[in-house]
């Protein structure tokens, strides 16, 4: 029954996987939402870090492309991971994985970050395959052009993932004005998110 709740879109911090994908300094000059992206994606793991939801972290070819930006604090993430593959999906990833939650793995993985036609999308195909269900932060996540950002979410949307936004996944998390930790997660969401131009694409 309780899978069957998630399937429906019901979000369980005990069952929840943050995955932060690639969100690195040197993608920040070609991509026009980049820093209303980082802004919204700090509210997010904000209130992550304060429900007790794991966070996995990658970095592409750090080598050439840098870090996960200052801007955001990932120091509570249970795993950096360097990675060529495009596909968060790496061997070390899914280790990790199965270490914070058995082999039956998480029953949902909220993804968002770099670039969202490429890892992604891929890292979320992957997902899918081995039943996860998956919901995309779409005001969390950004391609070079607003095209390839609207296609990729179309698509995701055709796989079985939910496309959503960082408050909705934050207020699905939480769910009840009782919940102990939301006085420290409505200072987070005092004000709107900010603008990534979704109503437009």
């Amino acid at each position: 029954m309780a899978r069957q709740l998630t399937k429906l879109g019901f979000l369980d911090t005990k069952k929840t996987l943050f995955m932060l994908c690639d969100l690195q300094d040197k993608f920040r000059p070609g991509m026009k939402m980049f820093d209303p992206v980082i802004r919204n994606t700090s509210k997010l793991l904000q209130a992550g870090k304060i429900l007790d939801v794991p966070l996995i972290v990658t970095e592409h070819y750090p080598e050439k492309l840098g870090r996960i930006v200052k801007d955001l604090d990932v120091a509570h993430a249970k795993g950096i991971f360097p990675k060529t593959l495009f596909s968060m999906m790496i061997p070390e990833v899914q280790r990790k994985i199965d270490e914070l939650y058995g082999q039956a793995g998480p029953e949902t993985v909220v993804l968002f970050g770099l670039e969202s036609h490429i890892c992604l999308e891929q890292t979320a195909m992957d997902l899918l395959t081995k039943g996860y269900t998956v919901h995309v932060a779409a005001d969390c996540s950004v391609s070079r052009t607003q095209e390839d950002r609207k296609l990729a979410l179309e698509r995701l949307r055709q796989y079985g993932c939910f496309v959503t936004t960082s408050e909705n996944i934050i207020f699905k998390l939480m769910r009840d004005k009782q919940h102990p930790a939301f006085d420290k997660v409505r200072h987070l969401v005092r004000d709107p998110s900010v603008d990534t131009e979704l109503a437009k694409l």
